[in-house]
């Protein structure tokens, strides 16, 4: 019966977000109205949202995502092309899990992983 599933994450400011996502990350906006306060991007199967939270302090913000993608190796030489800064304590790696993954922050220090099985 489930279908799909659209992780809602806090942002500080929904400009800053809004760049970070479809500017350094290649998603694009997919509301059909500009919501006051609240954004939804997408990228090929998958979207995002997001609530305004500006008393949100990053250091203690615990937002996670992990996202499957199909050729981890390429999105991860993308990124990198694009000078998108990875996690210091995610590079792309094999883990014991069987799944290749990495790790980003986004500006509000949601936790973004992309993992592909081995």
């Amino acid at each position: 019966m489930l279908t799909s599933i659209h992780p809602k994450l806090p942002m500080r400011d929904k400009g800053q977000t809004k760049a970070y996502y479809i500017g350094k990350l290649g998603f694009r906006d997919c509301g059909s109205t500009d919501y006051d306060g609240y954004l939804m991007v997408e990228k090929d199967n998958i979207q995002i949202h997001f609530f305004e939270f500006p008393a949100l302090d990053p250091q203690e913000n615990y937002g996670q995502v992990y996202i499957r993608t199909n050729d981890i190796d390429q999105l991860y030489q993308t990124l990198l092309d694009n000078e998108v800064p990875i996690h210091p304590n995610g590079p792309l790696q094999t883990k014991p899990w069987g799944q290749k993954e990495f790790s980003l922050l986004d500006p509000d220090n949601n936790l973004l992983t992309f993992g592909q099985g081995v």
